[in-house]
């Protein structure tokens, strides 16, 4: 029975033994492995065997980009002016030997690091100057960072300004300054709304005024040319009906010629024609004061023989 315990402890020992000088490392992740307290290997992720007792994982070491948030650090500015920053750095470790043995506390370091270059920076330059250069902060911040890191197997990608706060009194004077700029942007965008507007209703009146002298335009042009229509209308009705009375005229001394009438029905006969004639004329008719001179000129015509329906014809 002793035997079989004594083999039972035996192999519970053996197996404590293998399960612990198996390690697994996750992934992005390495472990710094000392054998007898010196440096011996790094060990990448997946299983890892070491020797019990001997080998030991010192450090387990997270190979990703890591940030760090440091509080707010006073720093004066070169006109005397004391604000607060509070800085935000993204860092990554590269060399997991140099992480682990050439610097105690990378996270304190970096940060006494940040604060003092900080204050180196900004005290070069002025407080409107801190204000509106972060990216230049930034960018001169990273590079001293990087390069004093580098020892450290640590590389700074990043560094950024959170928050910049100056003193109280400043930050008052900074609003005042920022309404009255807003009062100011404000005034010019009312003027200018208000000239364009001007400019829109002085341009809608003279349209309007345009439009307005257009129509009276076309309105008198229709009318005169609507006047011109009417005259040559009544011209040409007055036309026709002289031609008309002038063929009656003729027709009816045709008619007299061919009854044989005398020198006295002949002078009736005309007189009529001139009453007809004058009754369609807005013009004066000259009458001969010799009616029995006209008679006479009527009763030659019918002794001659003169078709007086073609000479009237072609005087019309």
């Amino acid at each position: 029975m002793l035997s079989v315990f004594v083999n039972m402890i035996l192999v519970l020992f053996v197996i404590i033994i293998a399960v612990s000088s198996i390690k697994i490392i996750k992934q992005a992740t390495v472990g710094v492995v000392e054998r007898l307290g010196k440096y011996h290997k790094t060990a990448e992720q997946g299983i890892n065997v070491i020797i019990p007792f001997i080998d030991r994982f010192r450090y387990i070491i997270d190979m990703r980009e890591q940030v760090v948030d440091f509080p707010p650090q006073p720093v004066i500015t070169k006109d005397n002016v004391t604000m607060m920053i509070d800085t935000v750095v993204y860092y990554q470790v590269t060399d997991p030997f140099k992480f682990s043995y050439e610097i105690s506390n990378a996270i304190v370091a970096i940060e006494n690091l940040t604060a003092t270059t900080l204050r180196n920076i900004v005290g070069d330059l002025e407080l409107d100057e801190t204000l509106t250069s972060r990216d230049l902060v930034n960018t001169k911040l990273r590079a001293i960072l990087d390069e004093a890191t580098d020892k450290w197997g640590i590389k700074v990608n990043r560094v950024e300004l959170r928050n910049i706060i100056p003193p109280q009194d400043i930050q008052n004077a900074m609003e005042k300054q920022m309404r009255a700029e807003r009062e100011k942007r404000e005034a010019i965008l009312r003027a200018e709304g208000q000239k364009t507007a001007a400019i829109l209703e002085a341009e809608g009146l003279k349209q309007a005024a345009i439009l307005n002298a257009e129509a009276v335009r076309e309105a008198a042009i229709r009318e005169a040319e609507g006047h011109r229509q009417a005259q040559i209308l009544q011209a040409e009705g007055e036309a026709q009906a002289i031609l008309s009375v002038q063929k009656a005229f003729a027709d009816s001394l045709v008619m007299i010629k061919d009854a044989q009438a005398d020198n006295k029905v002949l002078a009736l006969k005309s007189l009529e024609a001139i009453k007809d004639l004058a009754e369609g004329q807005a013009t004066k008719l000259i009458i001969p004061s010799d009616l029995a001179g006209l008679a006479g000129v009527f009763a030659s015509l019918k002794e001659a023989g003169v078709d007086t329906s073609h000479n009237t014809s072609d005087q019309a």
